[in-house]
C-alpha cells in the first residue's frame, strides 16, 4: 500500500461470538471482538490491510520480535454517545505517537490512511461490542512487531501490523494505593522510556509483582540517575494538586510516555483557569507538601485507566495518605469534564473524538 487511500479487503465471521459478552461483567482484556485487522510489511512498503475473524497467529519460533524485543503497541478507547453511536478518542494521537515509537525502535512508519481507516472500518463492522454502560468502552491495542524468520541481530525487515479489540470496564474499581519505587529503573534519558515499545513494559513486571505482594497496586517510578525526581505510574502519568496549581512531570527528558490522556487533562484544566506546571518534581517536594497538608489531591490518567484517584504513596516505609475522594474537587471535575465529552454528553469543541 502507498500513500494513497486504502483498500481494505474484509472477511467477515460467519457466527459472531457476541453472544459470550456479558455487559454486566466485563473483565479487562479477556474477551475480544469478532475481528482484527492485519497488514504486513515487506520490501519497503505496506501491502493491502485485511480485516479478518480474531483468531491465533502462526508464527516461526525464530520470529525476530519473540528474541529482541522489537515490538510496539498503542491503546485507544471508543465509547457510545447517548444515541447508541461510536466514537473514538483522539486516534491520530496514538497514531503520530505510534510512528513515533516505530522511528525509535528501527520499524517503518505506518502512513495514516492504514491506521485511521483500518481502524475506523473494524470498529464500525465490531460496534456491537462497544458496551453502553458507565465507565464502559471498547479497549482497541494496535501494535507491529517485527516478524523476520532470522536470530541474528539486526532491525528486521518484514513487519506485521495488527488491530484488535476488547470490550473493556473500569481498569481501577476504587483509588489505588502508590509505592514510590527507588530499587529498580524503567527509563534514562536516551532510552526508549517515551515510547510504547513492548520492552517498557516486560521490564516492569518483576518489580510491579514484589510491590503487589505487599499490598500496593502500582509503582509510581523515579529517575534512575538519582532517584530524586518522580517519574511516571506503571500504568499511567501521574498529577499532583498542591495548595491551588496542578503539577505533573514533564516530557522532555526522553523518560516519560507523552500520554494523549495527560494532554487532555492538561488542556481541560488550563482552559477551567487552573495553573498547570510541567517541570521536575522532587519526592521530597511531595513530602514536605504532605506534611504541610497542601498536597492535597493525587490521581493518574492513562486511556486504560482514564482518571485514576490516588489515595496514598508509600516511600522508604513512610505512608502519606491524602484526603478523603468526597474533597477532590479536580480530580472529580476533570474525570467527569473528559468523560462527558468521550461519551458525547457534551460538546467536543477541540474535536478531540472521531465519530463514525
Amino acid at each position: 500500500m502507498n500513500e494513497a487511500a486504502t483498500d481494505i479487503a474484509i472477511d467477515k465471521i460467519e457466527n459472531s461470538r457476541i453472544s459470550q459478552f456479558d455487559p454486566s461483567n466485563i473483565q479487562f482484556g479477556r474477551l475480544y471482538s469478532d475481528h482484527m485487522l492485519v497488514a504486513y510489511y515487506d520490501n519497503g512498503a505496506w501491502g493491502q490491510p485485511k480485516i479478518m475473524p480474531y483468531d491465533n497467529l502462526s508464527l516461526s519460533p525464530a520470529t525476530t520480535f519473540m528474541h529482541y524485543g522489537q515490538a510496539i503497541f498503542e491503546g485507544i478507547k471508543a465509547y457510545k454517545d447517548p444515541q447508541g453511536n461510536p466514537g473514538i478518542f483522539r486516534p491520530h494521537d496514538n497514531w503520530k505517537r505510534m510512528n513515533r515509537s516505530a522511528e525509535r525502535m528501527a520499524m517503518p512508519a505506518i502512513p495514516e490512511e492504514l491506521f485511521m481507516d483500518g481502524l475506523k472500518t473494524l470498529i464500525d463492522l465490531d460496534r456491537n461490542w462497544i458496551p453502553n454502560g458507565q465507565d464502559t468502552s471498547l479497549y482497541i491495542r494496535p501494535f507491529m512487531l517485527a516478524i523476520d524468520e532470522f536470530i541474528g541481530v539486526k532491525p528486521a525487515e518484514q513487519f506485521m501490523f495488527i488491530i484488535i479489540t476488547s470490550p473493556a470496564g473500569p481498569y481501577y474499581s476504587k483509588p489505588v494505593s502508590i509505592y514510590v519505587q527507588d530499587e529498580y529503573v524503567r527509563a534514562f534519558p536516551g532510552g526508549i522510556g517515551y515510547t510504547k515499545a513492548a520492552g517498557n513494559y516486560g521490564m516492569s513486571m518483576y518489580p510491579t509483582k514484589k510491590i503487589k505482594e505487599m499490598g500496593y497496586d502500582q509503582i509510581l517510578w523515579t529517575d534512575g540517575i538519582e532517584h530524586k525526581y518522580v517519574q511516571e505510574i506503571g500504568t499511567m502519568n501521574v498529577f499532583f494538586v498542591v495548595g491551588d496549581k496542578v503539577i505533573t512531570p514533564d516530557i522532555n527528558h526522553d523518560t516519560i510516555l507523552e500520554g494523549v490522556t495527560r494532554d487532555s487533562v492538561i488542556k481541560l484544566l488550563k482552559e477551567k483557569g487552573v495553573t498547570v506546571e510541567e517541570r521536575l518534581i522532587t519526592i521530597q517536594e511531595l513530602k514536605e507538601a504532605h506534611e504541610a497538608g497542601t498536597l492535597k489531591e493525587a490521581f493518574g490518567t492513562g486511556t486504560a485507566a482514564s482518571i485514576a484517584p490516588i489515595y496514598a504513596f508509600t516511600y522508604n516505609d513512610q505512608k502519606m495518605t491524602l484526603p478523603p475522594m468526597e474533597t477532590c474537587e479536580i480530580t472529580a471535575w476533570v474525570k467527569k469534564e473528559l468523560s462527558d465529552i468521550r461519551y458525547g454528553r457534551k460538546e467536543d469543541t477541540h474535536n478531540w473524538v472521531v465519530r463514525l
